[in-house]
This record gives C-alpha cells, sequence and structure tokens, in this order.
C-alpha cells in the first residue's frame, strides 16, 4: 500500500506499516524453509515405508500337498536348476563387468588421448586456459549424461548400491533396487561417471549388478518387459530369491576384486542371516564362473585369447615375495597405519554424513541434482588441471613406468610431470602406480597434496546421483598416503619399500570407512595375489575398525540410518536384557477367524491406517487362540481369485488353487484397490486353513528382547507372534520393533523407524 495525503489512508498506513526489505527477505526465507521441510516429510513418508521379506516358508496345506506329489527326481531337478542359475549369474556378471571395462577404457582413454594432445600443442604456443576448458566440458558432459539418466530414469541407481544390497540380504526389501531398469541404468551410469573423470570407481556398482542380474535369472521372467520364460517358476518367492541375490553380490564382488572367496565372505558377512554347506558352495561356484568369464573376454579383447591374467576388474599387479617381505618390527607401524586409517575414515564420513543431511534438504530436485553432479565434475578437472600445472615434480622417463598418458608439461625432454600420473589417469592406474612405481617417482609434496585434495573430493562426489563407487577413491587415497608414509619413514627409522606401505596404507583407508574386516581381508590378498600381507592387513583392518567406530558407523551403516532402513544387525544392544517381549511388540493386533468373512477381509486391507502384512488366525470357539499366520499378499490372491466358500459349494465351483497362482502374482501382488469385490461377495466367507501357515514362530511375552532378536534374525522371519500362557495372541513383532533399538552414548535409545 502506498501511503498518501488522505486521512483513511494515512491511518491504514500507521496501523499496518509498509514491510521492510529484512522483514520480506526473513518472510522469504522463512516460507521456502517450511516449503522445503514439508517436501521432505512428504518424501520420506512416501518412499521410506520398506517392506520385509518372507524368508520363512509358509508350510501350509497347498505346500505339503506339492511335496508329497513331487518325487525324487523332481527334487534332484531342483538341486540341478540351482546349480545352473548360479552358473547363469556368474557369466552374465562377468560379461557386464566385461563391458563396463571395455567401455571405460575406451571412453576415457579418447577423452584423454584428446586433452593430451591440446595440452602439448598449447603448452608450446601458450594458451593452456584452453585445455582446462576443454577437460572440464569433456568431464560435464560425460557425468551429465550419466547423472540425468539417474536422477530422472531410476533414482535408485545412485551411488554404489551396497548399503540397498546389504539391506535386501538382511531382509528388508527395497523397492525397485532389483529391477531390470536399475540394472541399465546402474551400467551406464557408472560408465559415463568413470570415464567422466570423478573420483570414483567401477567396482562397487558391480555388487549391486550382480544381485540384480541375480534377481532377474532366478525368476526365469522379467516383469519390467512382461515376459515370462515359464522356466525356474519354483523359485519364484523370497525365501529362494535371497539366497541368489546372495551368489549375485558374491559374483559382483569376484567381477570387481578377482576375488573369488572374498566375494563368498561378503556376503557372509554383510547381511545374509540363514547359510549353509551348499548355499557356501553354489555362491563360490557363482563367483569363480563370474571371474573366469571376464579372465576369459578381456583375454579375446586384448588379442590373448586364453591368457586369464586379468581376473577382475582391478587388477594391483604381482607383489613379488622378495619386495613385500617385512619385517617383525615393522607390524607396529602397520597398526599405527590402521589408527591412522581409522581416523581418517572417521572424518571422511562424518563430512560426508553431514553433506548428505544437506542434500536431503536443499539438493532434491532431479535438475539439481545433475547441476550439482556437473559442478563437481567441473572442479574435479579443475583442481586436477591447476595441481598439475602448478607442480615441479619432474621425474626422468624409464622403462618401469606404467602411465599410458604421461605428460611432459614444463619438464624437460625426457622427463614427465609424476602429479599426472596421479590425476591424470583412471582410478585404478593410479592406484596401480602407487603400488608398483619404483622409489623416488614422486616426491613428499606430491603425494600430501594430491592426498589433500583427493580425499575432499572423494567426501563431495560419494552421494551425488550419479552410479559410482567409493572403493577406489578410497583404495587412492590410502595408497597415496601410505606411499607417503613410506617415504618418510627412512629419515626417522630405517628404509622401506614405499610400494609395501603404499598396499597397507590403501587397505587402512578403504577400512577405515567401509568398516569391512573379514571379507576385505581375503579380497586385499586375493587382488594382489600373495597371501604374505594376509596378517598385516588383517590387523591394519581390524585396527582401523576399532578406531573408526569410536568415532562414527561405516559409511554404508550411516547411509542405511540415514534412509531409515530397519536394519537388524548380528546382535540385540548389549543392554536390553531387561526388555522383554510386552514391550517392543506391536499391539492391538488385528487378528482372523478361520473362516472369515469376505467383507471384513477387504476394510482390513483397504485401512490405510493401519498398513499390515501379516494376521494371526485364530479359533472361534476360544477367542484369541492362535492356529496359524496368513499374509497380506496371500489374502489379495485370494480375493483376486474369489476363493470363497459360497461359490465352491455352488455349480460355478470353480479350479483349486495351487502354489502356482501365488507364483505366478509374486512379487508384484496387486493392491487391494484393483480387486472388485461386489455387494453378494462381502457377504461370503472365507476358508483360511487350506491358506494360513498352521505353524508360526510364537514365543510368549516375558520373553527377553535378545532372546527375541536372536530368533528372528537367525531364523529372517517377517512377523514373530506373542502369547499368553493360554496361546492367545496378544501382540506382533516384526522387524521395526526390534531396529529400533540400539545402544548410543547415552546408554539404550529408540529410534522412530519407517513401518515393515
Amino acid at each position: 500500500m502506498v501511503c498518501s495525503d488522505d486521512k483513511n489512508v494515512s491511518s491504514m498506513c500507521q496501523r499496518f506499516p509498509v514491510p521492510s526489505f529484512q522483514m520480506k527477505l526473513f518472510f522469504f526465507v522463512l516460507c521456502y524453509k517450511i516449503c522445503v521441510y514439508i517436501y521432505i516429510f512428504f518424501s520420506i513418508n512416501k518412499v521410506c515405508v520398506f517392506q520385509s521379506l518372507d524368508y520363512d516358508s509358509s508350510e501350509n496345506q497347498l505346500f505339503l500337498e506339492e511335496e508329497r506329489r513331487m518325487s525324487y527326481l523332481g527334487f534332484r531337478c531342483l538341486e540341478i536348476s540351482r546349480w545352473v542359475i548360479c552358473g547363469l549369474i556368474g557369466f552374465l556378471t562377468g560379461l557386464i563387468a566385461c563391458c563396463i571395462d571395455i567401455a571405460v577404457e575406451k571412453l576415457a582413454g579418447v577423452k584423454y588421448f584428446v586433452v593430451k594432445q591440446n595440452i602439448e600443442k598449447f603448452t608450446e604456443v601458450g594458451g593452456l586456459s584452453i585445455s582446462l576448458i576443454l577437460w572440464a566440458v569433456l568431464n560435464s558432459s560425460l557425468v551429465m549424461v550419466g547423472a540425468i539418466t539417474v536422477a530422472f530414469i531410476e533414482p535408485i541407481a545412485a551411488g554404489s548400491g551396497i548399503p540397498q544390497i546389504k539391506c535386501y540380504l538382511n531382509g528388508v526389501k527395497i523397492p525397485r533396487v532389483v529391477r531390470l531398469k536399475t540394472l541399465v541404468v546402474k551400467v551406464f551410469g557408472v560408465i559415463c561417471s568413470v570415464a567422466g573423470g570423478l573420483a570414483v570407481g567401477k567396482e562397487g556398482p558391480m555388487i549391486h549388478s550382480g544381485a540384480v542380474v541375480a534377481a532377474g535369472v532366478s525368476q526365469g521372467r522379467s516383469t519390467s518387459l512382461k515376459k515370462d520364460f515359464k522356466i525356474f517358476e519354483y523359485f519364484r518367492r523370497d525365501t529362494e530369491k535371497r539366497d541368489f541375490v546372495s551368489a549375485g553380490a558374491a559374483a559382483g564382488v569376484s567381477a570387481a576384486f578377482g576375488a573369488p572367496v572374498g566375494g563368498v565372505l561378503f556376503s557372509l558377512e554383510e547381511g545374509a542371516s540363514f547359510w549353509n554347506q551348499m548355499l557356501t558352495w553354489r555362491i563360490f561356484f557363482a563367483s569363480m564362473i563370474s571371474t573366469f568369464t571376464l579372465n576369459f573376454f578381456l583375454s579375446i579383447y586384448n588379442n590373448k585369447p586364453g591368457d586369464l591374467s586379468s581376473p577382475g576388474l582391478i587388477n594391483f599387479g604381482r607383489f613379488e615375495s622378495d619386495s613385500v617381505a617385512y619385517n617383525f618390527y615393522e607390524i607396529p607401524l602397520f597398526i599405527v597405519m590402521g589408527a591412522i586409517g581409522g581416523l581418517l575414515g572417521a572424518l571422511f564420513n562424518k563430512l560426508n554424513y553431514w553433506l548428505t543431511i544437506f542434500r536431503i534438504r536443499y539438493v532434491h530436485r532431479p535438475c539439481l541434482q545433475v547441476m550439482e553432479a556437473m559442478l563437481v565434475a567441473a572442479v574435479t578437472a579443475t583442481v586436477s588441471f591447476s595441481m598439475i600445472y602448478f607442480s615441479n615434480d619432474c621425474q626422468p622417463l624409464g622403462p618401469d613406468q606404467s602411465e599410458d598418458y604421461q605428460l611432459q608439461l614444463f619438464c624437460a625432454d625426457g622427463e614427465y610431470n609424476s602429479m599426472a600420473t596421479t590425476f591424470f589417469n583412471t582410478p585404478e592406474r593410479s592406484v596401480r602406480s602407487l603400488f608398483h612405481n619404483p622409489p623416488g617417482s614422486y616426491n613428499p609434496g606430491t603425494l600430501g597434496m594430491f592426498t589433500v585434495t583427493y580425499f575432499f573430493l572423494a567426501c563431495w562426489t560419494y552421494g551425488l546421483a550419479v552410479s559410482a563407487g567409493v572403493f577406489i577413491p578410497s583404495l587412492l587415497i590410502g595408497a597415496a598416503w601410505g606411499r607417503l608414509f613410506g617415504i618418510l619413514l627412512p629419515t626417522v627409522t630405517i628404509w622401506a619399500d614405499p610400494g609395501k606401505y603404499a598396499l597397507i596404507g590403501a587397505a587402512a583407508q578403504l577400512g577405515g570407512i567401509v568398516r569391512m574386516t573379514l571379507s576385505l581381508t581375503v579380497i586385499m590378498v586375493e587382488a594382489t595375489g600373495n597371501v604374505t600381507y594376509g596378517l598385516p592387513i588383517m590387523l591394519v583392518l581390524m585396527t582401523a575398525k576399532i578406531v573408526g567406530d569410536y568415532f562414527v558407523e561405516g559409511l554404508y551403516d550411516i547411509h542405511i540410518k540415514l534412509q531409515s532402513v530397519p536394519f537388524l544387525h548380528w546382535e540385540a544392544p548389549a543392554t536390553s536384557h531387561w526388555l522383554t517381549a510386552r514391550e517392543v511388540m506391536g499391539a492391538p493386533v488385528i487378528c482372523f477367524n478361520r473362516l472369515e468373512k469376505v467383507g471384513t477381509i477387504v476394510d482390513i486391507l483397504s485401512n490405510t491406517s493401519t498398513n499390515h502384512n501379516g494376521f494371526p488366525v485364530v479359533v472361534p470357539v476360544a477367542p484369541g487362540k492362535i492356529c496359524g499366520l496368513i499374509l497380506r499378499s496371500q489374502l489379495i490372491v485370494l480375493l483376486k481369485h474369489k476363493v470363497f466358500v459360497e461359490l465352491a459349494r455352488s455349480r460355478l465351483t470353480q479350479r483349486k488353487l495351487q502354489l502356482k497362482d501365488f507364483r505366478d502374482a509374486y512379487p508384484r501382488f496387486p493392491p487391494i484397490q484393483s480387486i472388485h469385490v461386489s455387494q453378494d461377495e462381502r457377504d461370503c466367507m472365507m476358508d483360511l486353513s487350506e491358506f494360513m501357515n498352521p505353524t508360526p514362530y510364537t514365543v510368549p511375552q516375558e520373553t527377553s528382547l535378545p532372546r527375541v532378536f536372536k530368533l528372528f534374525r537367525a531364523l529372517g522371519l517377517r512377523h514373530l507372534v506373542v502369547v499368553d500362557h493360554d496361546n492367545r495372541v496378544v501382540g506382533l513383532v516384526t522387524r521395526k520393533d526390534l531396529a529400533r533399538y540400539h545402544l548410543g552414548k547415552h546408554g539404550l535409545e529408540e529410534l522412530q523407524l519407517a513401518q515393515t
């Protein structure tokens, strides 16, 4: 309102003064923040409603009848089919790894060749800023293409995918995590992000890719393409599918690092709750097939058919026994390096945690995510060019150098810029250079500057809307400061081989960030091809985990917690014995009678406020006394096929349902809203006796939390019924009831998690 000489208007201006610019700005910022928080709230409530997997088989009458009909030959055919599927998983995972490796090498080779030619041209005539712009534009263009496919087509393909696969193996069904579209976007995205020069690696996404391949092959159909090959129908259930996903994750590790045993241990360490000898053998078989397939096709690509010398995407090179020999007095030095890796890993994780919180709040739109990825790519190219430009670390060319893109820049003839061997290369080649280049190849200042800059670049990069892993950046950071440690060591104690300490530093940094111990030890030993360093690597990883866990959790655990996933660790919190099932269970419980009215079932399933997935079945003559458990997915199939008592007794008797009908609807069961039930059908009755699980697991309400946790975790349960002394249902324990308790700095703490 503009004030005038009119008395009425003037008096109104006095009562309602014109707001100042500061006040307008304050209200604008306030409204913006409110909108952002509302968006985040609804996004989290929309996305973070995770479902659990049904790892426990429902031994209902249909299951028992099918088992009785199956002959000995049928069981043997099923066992053979499991081995065939594992072989296909290994073959396809290795083939995908080969395609990724070749595509990255080709794209990166073209990019670095063009930039190198341009730098050499303008070094002589001046105008290196053009080379910088060219490098930044090439990086940003490649990253932009990869980020667009991830942000706009399939956001779940962002990152390495390891946290999501850990959750899946733990028993949590992450939406769209094992779909075909996710695999295509993941493979294409990782090619663009690695070739685009980001501080990322292509090894981590291989684990996710292998898991998606396993989930698809084991079902014998593609729900995305709506194509059913009518094979492997028996395995269309969570119990079987999750075992095959374990094999796919192991095959991905094997293809990435050439470590079949490490792949098996990864699946065991990072989530599999149920394990047996035959499953171990099948997973190991898939891992061996994967690394062999990658080896075979890369040997053909390199015009060396039959030369199986490239077991994985990352090739650390051979560490000969003479060059990597260590003495007893070096073990304390290795432990110190493990502590340094734990401290740096904790700092990396904490910084990335704060950065992820910022992204959740402010960088949630796809267009902003693509712009951020392009910005990081341009900054990475600018920092790399600046570090190379201002470096005066010139080294003589020799036969031992393994760099493909050596830059002379301002060095004399016959010399190359040492800083360029770390920045002007793919991360895998840079790691190998730090491991195997002879002593004197790098100045301490070069390694120190590279460690600091690459540390922050990698921290900024992880979490972008691109498909990328953190394994190789972690190894590269650790190899740089580990080699620096080995160079500085002779000034205080004895001479040491820098390559040896680069290996130990790489293990320490990776262990400090991801906090893996058993599997990572074996992966590093297999990747180096020498078991000599098994003990030092194990000590380093244990030290890094102990030191890092004192400050903050591992990187994958942090991102799992940020997504509010109800993840169950191996053990219940140490101080939780005083809690009982009565205090953690969900109550009251919605139960069904053995013979239930269809309208009642439809109303309960349609109630969005109580989105339950398991319902105890009780005996009507003894109110509340349990006689079974039935799942929401089973009830939906029964409603879809109109399995009502009145229809069964009439002339319109439909065919008898079989387990095949439930498997055909798996895994995308139709929503209850899509099933039409007429008013007459609502008055019908449904007999649940044949379809419910008559022997669900139950615990007394006085059972302690650790005992409930152990039973739930070891058996891979989805629902655990709590009963009183008369076997009446009093509550139901689900995954979220157990996952919300954790041991914090102030004792036992309770978290708010998504519904399961």
